[in-house]
Protein backbone atom coordinates (compact mmCIF):
# COMPACT_ATOMS: atom_id res chain seq x y z
CA UNK A 1 0.00 0.00 0.00
CA UNK A 2 1.32 3.79 -0.73
CA UNK A 3 1.65 5.95 2.18
CA UNK A 4 -0.05 8.83 2.82
CA UNK A 5 0.94 12.50 3.93
CA UNK A 6 -0.82 15.73 5.02
CA UNK A 7 1.47 18.06 2.85
CA UNK A 8 -0.46 21.76 4.17
CA UNK A 9 -3.24 21.97 6.37
CA UNK A 10 -5.58 25.39 6.57
CA UNK A 11 -8.36 26.27 9.06
CA UNK A 12 -10.52 29.71 9.47
CA UNK A 13 -10.25 31.43 12.58
CA UNK A 14 -11.73 30.00 15.87
CA UNK A 15 -15.06 30.98 16.18
CA UNK A 16 -17.74 30.73 18.73
CA UNK A 17 -21.40 30.97 19.22
CA UNK A 18 -22.90 34.19 17.95
CA UNK A 19 -19.87 35.60 17.22
CA UNK A 20 -18.10 37.41 14.55
CA UNK A 21 -18.10 34.86 12.07
CA UNK A 22 -22.26 34.15 12.65
CA UNK A 23 -23.13 35.85 9.32
CA UNK A 24 -20.70 33.73 7.74
CA UNK A 25 -22.71 30.46 5.72
CA UNK A 26 -20.78 27.01 6.36
CA UNK A 27 -20.23 26.91 2.60
CA UNK A 28 -18.14 30.19 2.25
CA UNK A 29 -16.13 29.03 4.93
CA UNK A 30 -15.07 25.65 3.55
CA UNK A 31 -14.79 27.26 0.32
CA UNK A 32 -12.66 30.43 1.72
CA UNK A 33 -10.28 27.14 3.13
CA UNK A 34 -10.38 25.50 0.01
CA UNK A 35 -9.39 28.49 -1.68
CA UNK A 36 -6.34 29.23 0.08
CA UNK A 37 -5.00 25.77 0.13
CA UNK A 38 -4.83 26.19 -3.64
CA UNK A 39 -3.41 29.65 -3.69
CA UNK A 40 -0.86 28.03 -1.37
CA UNK A 41 0.42 25.22 -3.62
CA UNK A 42 0.42 26.39 -7.11
CA UNK A 43 1.85 23.33 -8.14
CA UNK A 44 -1.27 21.17 -7.58
CA UNK A 45 -3.02 20.66 -10.95
CA UNK A 46 -6.66 20.83 -9.96
CA UNK A 47 -8.01 18.48 -12.43
CA UNK A 48 -5.88 15.55 -10.49
CA UNK A 49 -7.74 16.21 -6.73
CA UNK A 50 -9.83 12.85 -6.51
CA UNK A 51 -12.29 14.11 -3.94
CA UNK A 52 -13.12 16.81 -1.10
CA UNK A 53 -14.10 14.84 1.64
CA UNK A 54 -15.58 17.06 4.43
CA UNK A 55 -16.85 16.00 7.93
CA UNK A 56 -20.30 17.71 9.22
CA UNK A 57 -22.69 16.89 11.63
CA UNK A 58 -25.17 19.06 11.41
CA UNK A 59 -26.89 19.12 7.69
CA UNK A 60 -30.25 20.41 8.29
CA UNK A 61 -29.88 23.69 6.92
CA UNK A 62 -27.10 26.23 4.90
CA UNK A 63 -25.08 23.12 5.16
CA UNK A 64 -27.09 21.71 2.48
CA UNK A 65 -27.16 18.00 2.33
CA UNK A 66 -23.64 17.65 0.82
CA UNK A 67 -21.37 20.89 2.15
CA UNK A 68 -18.18 19.65 0.34
CA UNK A 69 -19.64 19.57 -2.92
CA UNK A 70 -20.94 23.24 -2.26
CA UNK A 71 -17.73 24.65 -0.82
CA UNK A 72 -15.53 23.88 -3.87
CA UNK A 73 -17.47 24.76 -6.25
CA UNK A 74 -17.32 28.18 -4.54
CA UNK A 75 -13.91 27.83 -4.32
CA UNK A 76 -14.10 27.40 -8.06
CA UNK A 77 -12.51 23.79 -7.91
CA UNK A 78 -14.06 21.56 -11.70
CA UNK A 79 -17.06 20.78 -11.29
CA UNK A 80 -15.20 17.50 -12.41
CA UNK A 81 -14.63 17.15 -8.61
CA UNK A 82 -16.49 15.39 -6.47
CA UNK A 83 -17.34 16.28 -3.17
CA UNK A 84 -18.55 14.00 0.12
CA UNK A 85 -19.66 14.82 3.28
CA UNK A 86 -19.75 12.57 5.71
CA UNK A 87 -20.78 12.57 9.97
CA UNK A 88 -19.07 10.93 12.72
CA UNK A 89 -20.74 13.95 14.81
CA UNK A 90 -17.41 15.33 16.98
CA UNK A 91 -15.00 13.57 15.06
CA UNK A 92 -16.33 14.02 11.45
CA UNK A 93 -13.22 15.66 10.21
CA UNK A 94 -10.99 13.35 11.63
CA UNK A 95 -12.95 10.42 9.94
CA UNK A 96 -12.52 12.71 6.62
CA UNK A 97 -8.76 12.68 6.87
CA UNK A 98 -9.05 9.47 8.28
CA UNK A 99 -10.89 8.16 5.01
CA UNK A 100 -8.64 10.19 2.34
CA UNK A 101 -5.80 8.36 3.94
CA UNK A 102 -7.24 5.58 3.40
CA UNK A 103 -8.38 6.16 -0.33
CA UNK A 104 -4.75 7.35 -1.00
CA UNK A 105 -3.04 4.11 0.90
CA UNK A 106 -5.18 1.32 -1.39
CA UNK A 107 -4.73 3.86 -4.78
CA UNK A 108 -8.15 5.42 -4.90
CA UNK A 109 -6.69 8.09 -5.95
CA UNK A 110 -3.19 10.57 -5.25
CA UNK A 111 -4.66 14.21 -3.88
CA UNK A 112 -7.39 14.58 -1.78
CA UNK A 113 -8.73 17.95 0.71
CA UNK A 114 -9.84 16.58 3.86
CA UNK A 115 -11.25 18.95 6.61
CA UNK A 116 -14.62 19.79 7.98
CA UNK A 117 -17.24 22.72 8.49
CA UNK A 118 -20.27 23.96 10.01
CA UNK A 119 -21.58 26.68 11.76
CA UNK A 120 -24.00 26.10 14.85
CA UNK A 121 -24.97 29.34 15.10
CA UNK A 122 -26.36 29.21 11.45
CA UNK A 123 -27.97 26.11 12.00
CA UNK A 124 -32.19 26.67 11.76
CA UNK A 125 -34.89 25.81 13.57
CA UNK A 126 -37.03 22.68 12.13
CA UNK A 127 -40.48 21.20 12.68
CA UNK A 128 -41.63 17.93 11.40
CA UNK A 129 -44.18 18.04 8.56
CA UNK A 130 -48.19 16.73 9.51
CA UNK A 131 -48.99 13.24 10.24
CA UNK A 132 -52.15 13.74 9.68
CA UNK A 133 -54.34 16.74 7.83
CA UNK A 134 -55.66 19.49 10.74
CA UNK A 135 -52.43 18.13 13.09
CA UNK A 136 -51.85 20.25 15.95
CA UNK A 137 -47.99 19.09 16.50
CA UNK A 138 -46.18 21.84 17.07
CA UNK A 139 -42.44 20.47 18.11
CA UNK A 140 -39.52 22.45 16.83
CA UNK A 141 -36.52 21.60 17.32
CA UNK A 142 -32.83 23.94 17.81
CA UNK A 143 -30.22 21.77 15.26
CA UNK A 144 -27.52 23.43 17.05
CA UNK A 145 -26.39 21.06 19.11
CA UNK A 146 -28.15 17.59 20.23
CA UNK A 147 -30.53 14.95 18.78
CA UNK A 148 -33.79 15.98 17.28
CA UNK A 149 -36.61 13.24 15.96
CA UNK A 150 -35.13 10.57 17.63
CA UNK A 151 -37.14 7.58 16.77
CA UNK A 152 -38.75 6.47 20.44
CA UNK A 153 -38.22 2.55 19.94
CA UNK A 154 -34.19 4.17 20.16
CA UNK A 155 -35.08 6.23 22.85
CA UNK A 156 -36.17 3.56 25.22
CA UNK A 157 -32.72 1.81 24.16
CA UNK A 158 -30.38 4.19 24.53
CA UNK A 159 -30.85 7.71 26.12
CA UNK A 160 -29.97 10.46 23.23
CA UNK A 161 -27.55 12.15 25.44
CA UNK A 162 -25.96 14.84 23.66
CA UNK A 163 -21.74 14.65 23.28
CA UNK A 164 -21.02 17.20 26.16
CA UNK A 165 -23.10 15.17 28.40
CA UNK A 166 -21.87 11.89 27.38
CA UNK A 167 -18.44 13.01 27.92
CA UNK A 168 -19.45 14.17 31.52
CA UNK A 169 -20.89 10.56 31.89
CA UNK A 170 -17.81 9.14 30.50
CA UNK A 171 -15.41 11.31 33.15
CA UNK A 172 -17.66 9.88 36.37
CA UNK A 173 -17.80 6.32 35.15
CA UNK A 174 -14.69 5.66 35.11
CA UNK A 175 -13.00 8.39 37.72
CA UNK A 176 -10.82 10.39 35.00
CA UNK A 177 -9.55 12.98 36.43
CA UNK A 178 -9.23 17.08 35.08
CA UNK A 179 -5.98 16.08 35.67
CA UNK A 180 -5.72 13.51 33.88
CA UNK A 181 -6.92 15.02 31.51
CA UNK A 182 -5.01 17.84 31.02
CA UNK A 183 -2.03 15.90 31.03
CA UNK A 184 -3.07 14.06 28.32
CA UNK A 185 -3.71 17.57 26.35
CA UNK A 186 0.01 18.40 27.07
CA UNK A 187 1.70 15.52 25.91
CA UNK A 188 -0.57 15.21 22.58
CA UNK A 189 0.43 19.30 21.89
CA UNK A 190 3.89 17.72 22.61
CA UNK A 191 3.51 15.30 20.34
CA UNK A 192 2.34 17.62 17.73
CA UNK A 193 5.43 19.94 18.39
CA UNK A 194 7.90 17.12 18.15
CA UNK A 195 6.63 16.19 14.58
CA UNK A 196 6.55 19.37 13.75
CA UNK A 197 10.56 19.86 14.77
CA UNK A 198 11.38 17.02 13.06
CA UNK A 199 9.78 18.15 9.81
CA UNK A 200 7.06 15.71 9.38
CA UNK A 201 4.51 18.16 8.20
CA UNK A 202 7.12 19.67 5.60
Amino acid sequence: MKRAYVVDAARTAVGKFGGTLSSVRPDDLGAEVIKALIKRNPSIDVNEIEDVIFGAANQAGEDNRNVARMSLLMAGLPVTVPGLTINRLCASSLQAVADASKNIAVGYGDIFIAGGVESMTRAPFVMPKAESAYSRSNTVYDTSIGWRFINPKLSEMYFPFPMGETAENLVEKYGITREEQDVFAHNTQQKYQNALDLGKFK
